[in-house]
């Protein structure tokens, strides 16, 4: 058996990109719905990005030629400075030979060159294995080379549409209850009088929400990194709904934000839903979340279906979103390893 050759990826090559992708588009399709794996634009353009938030890098890895493994590196430039995300892909018919083990050395070696002592990475697996992923390809592997589950996800997704009588009874379950705040809705770039109360908000939600014992800190609240970051979105050809509740200050205290590509027509994503720890107790979750889902159908209805994770931990969210009509689908294990 030969040798795994491991390189770079020039994400401006689109002959070493495409043979790059297709490795990983071909392995996280194998998981049979478990994974959401990026659009081919979306993964070029961010490998391409050079923003001042995060750096991210592939690498192709080849047996005679043939791409056989890829291996995805995102380092955090602002914060969590010591800290790597990292990715490997195979393909389903190259499996058991040992090229995840040679790339997984290849990415820890690079992080380690980076400063990087805190490697973290997410497994996907069907929802039936169980929040521990036993006997789950990915979950084995990750596990079987040093790294511990930190927090188990599930996977959920909502038909589309959802009943106008549903988000009227849910608006009006939550709505006595949030007399005091204001909610707004918009497409696109976060308005200029929001970025810094945005940013304030959701530079948290990695600490804010249940994070088990993965190690994360706060994001820095930088507004260069919004705009970079809504510049990229749309370049990937992405479009994002975004709902704020205000409190009487007109400062952001609670958001929801739902992600749309034309690269996959029918289906959106949810990203994230936080409400400030002081604002709490006011239903501004499900309020946020109804706003956002109505204007979403209201925007795009040809959708088909959202997609979004929870921790299996966050009862008050999960318990959100089955009022909305999510049901789970698959699991996803966030693990790390300290070097």
């Amino acid at each position: 058996m030969s040798a795994l050759e491991i390189e770079p990826v020039d994400p401006h090559d689109g002959g070493a990109f495409d043979a790059a992708y297709d490795v990983y588009l071909a392995a996280l399709s194998a998981l049979d719905g478990a994974a959401s794996p990026w659009m081919r634009e979306e993964m070029r353009t961010v490998l391409q990005d050079r923003a001042v938030r995060r750096w991210t890098g592939a690498f192709v890895g080849t047996v005679d030629g043939v791409a056989v493994a890829t291996g995805v590196m995102r380092i955090p430039l602002l914060d969590n400075v010591n800290s790597a995300e990292l990715d490997v892909l195979v393909l389903p018919e190259a499996q058991q030979r040992g090229y995840g083990t040679a790339m997984l050395a290849h990415l820890e070696a690079e992080a380690s060159a980076r400063g990087r002592t805190l490697l973290q990475a997410e497994v996907a697996w069907s929802y039936d294995a169980g929040a521990d992923g036993i006997g789950s390809v990915g979950a084995e592997f990750a596990r079987s080379h040093g790294y511990a589950l930190g927090i188990s996800d599930v996977k959920r997704s909502l038909a589309l549409p959802i009943a106008d009588a549903l988000l009227d009874e849910l608006a009006a379950d939550a709505a006595p209850h949030h007399t005091a705040y204001t909610v707004r809705s918009w497409v696109g770039p976060v308005p200029d009088e929001l970025a810094e109360g945005w940013m304030r908000l959701t530079s948290t939600l990695m600490t804010e929400a249940p994070t088990g014992d993965m190690e994360r800190e706060p994001e820095v609240a930088s507004v260069l990194a919004l705009r970079e970051n809504e510049a990229m979105v749309a370049a990937q050809g992405r479009t994002k709904f975004n709902t704020v509740a205000l409190d009487g200050a007109g400062e952001v205290v609670a958001y929801s934000d739902i992600v749309t590509s034309v690269h996959e027509p029918g289906r959106a994503y949810q990203w994230g839903t936080l409400v400030r720890r002081d604002a709490r107790g006011h239903r501004l979750g499900l309020a946020v979340k109804v706003a956002n889902h109505r204007m979403l159908q209201e925007e795009q209805p040809d959708l088909s279906q959202i997609v979004t994770y929870n921790a299996e931990v966050n009862g008050h969210m999960i318990g959100v979103n089955e009022r909305l009509g999510y049901r789970p689908v698959a699991r996803l294990g966030e693990f790390q390893k300290r070097t």
